[in-house]
């Protein structure tokens, strides 16, 4: 019989984890309260389990995944830390959220008081597909690391750091930096090279010398959109693992800024706005 593990939230990460767990023989918990209509039909079709009591939700369970947009991370773990306290069998908590290691040093403290491991995860790549054995790295750090490797079983590609909580979130950071932090930049690119009336031959330029950079940015764009309001929270993370960096904390606080104007026209997607910039230049 497999582990019975929580994942929260349901989301398009947290859904798509929760349905290779399932696949791979575990049961799979989840809480849908005061979710959408879509994130419901996604958790029913990636074959988890709605509980709506947390105390139910977490007895019994050998694992507590938390995935979760970066600003809400620690609301969740005070939310299920009465749960936890009383449970007898403890799980391991294992929080898988885009947070700075001060971010995620914290969440640790909410959770010491209730006997639960800890462990501090980040997860680099996209969301496992339902078909084959491609997964995102998930790396682990922290006191819960090691129980946490037995999520290899289970079709996740679990991989230790050395050290404790803080490291592996460090490593999430470090990379999201420069993943999101490049489309942050070509955004920048494209809306001032299209406000000045020079964006065809910026981008003949950038097809001639970087044409790489180019198409990761032509691929990356229109996937971001929808996801922008989560980045916020992220690059608000990344400022403040860089904040011993003035200058490149102050950038990736201004690239908050710039995805949440991203998330606003997403909303709107008005045709005088920052999205039809970006997508009339990769379509020209």
């Amino acid at each position: 019989m497999g582990p019975t593990i929580v994942v929260v939230a349901a989301g398009e990460m947290g859904a798509a984890i929760g349905q290779r767990l399932h696949l791979r023989g575990a049961t799979v918990r989840t809480s849908l309260k005061g979710r959408s209509a879509a994130t419901v039909a996604r958790a029913k079709a990636a074959g988890l389990i709605d509980v709506d009591n947390d105390a139910t939700l977490v007895e019994g369970a050998d694992f507590v995944l938390s995935v979760m947009p970066p600003g809400e991370a620690k609301n969740l773990a005070r939310r299920l830390a009465p749960a936890l306290t009383a449970l007898g069998k403890k799980p391991v908590f294992v929080d898988c959220n885009a947070v700075a290691p001060a971010t995620v040093k914290d969440i640790a403290t909410v959770i010491a008081p209730t006997g639960c491991t800890f462990a501090d995860v980040g997860i680099l790549g996209g969301p496992p597909p339902k078909d084959g054995n491609a997964s995102p790295r998930l790396y682990v750090s922290g006191d819960g690391a090691r129980r946490s490797l037995n999520l290899k079983d289970f079709g996740l590609d679990m991989r230790i750091v050395e050290g404790g909580v803080g490291e592996a979130s460090a490593v999430k950071m470090g990379y999201a930096c420069l993943t999101k932090g490049t489309q942050a930049i070509g955004m920048s690119m494209i809306l001032g090279a299209t406000r000045n009336g020079v964006a065809p031959i910026v981008k003949d330029a950038l097809g001639d010398s970087l044409p790489d950079v180019l198409n990761y940015v032509a691929r990356a764009m229109p996937r971001m959109y929808p996801k922008a309001y989560r980045w916020v929270a992220e690059m608000e993370e990344i400022a403040k693992f860089l904040e011993a960096y003035p200058g490149a904390s102050q950038m990736l606080a201004g690239a908050a800024r710039l995805y949440q104007q991203i998330a606003d026209d997403f909303d709107k997607r008005g045709k005088d706005g920052p999205i039809a910039a970006i997508d009339s230049f990769l379509k020209s």
